[in-house]
């Protein structure tokens, strides 16, 4: 098992859900986050005055997944969420040990 886990924009959310929805992806954890890469933030002004934002808006998604369709669920979201401009993202697969549903006790792939 895998857990995929994506940084990226907001505006982006919404096609990645479908985009996985049909690969037959269908739970995921997602969590308001701010941060940088190599954009390093930008200046706004608000009200005559420049302000540097060092943090932006980002979302995180993890999504647990079987090995067999890890690739495919990263390709997915590389191609939904890309924009082809500066702070479209970054993926990141890692192993997953253990998973366990709560409410029924299963444990391994099947409680994905």
């Amino acid at each position: 098992m895998k857990l995929v886990i994506a940084i990226i924009k907001p505006s982006r959310l919404e096609d990645v859900r479908q985009a996985l929805s049909s690969l037959d992806v269908h739970g995921m954890t997602v969590t308001e986050v701010k941060g940088y890469g190599r954009q390093k933030g930008h200046s706004e002004i608000y009200r005559g005055t420049e302000y540097a934002v060092h943090f932006l808006p980002k979302l995180k998604l993890e999504i647990g997944v079987d090995d067999a369709i890890a690739d495919d669920v990263s390709n997915t979201i590389r191609d939904s969420a890309q924009t082809g401009r500066i702070g479209d993202g970054k993926i990141f697969v890692l192993d997953l040990l253990a998973v366990t549903r709560i409410r029924t006790g299963e444990t391994g792939a099947s409680a994905l």
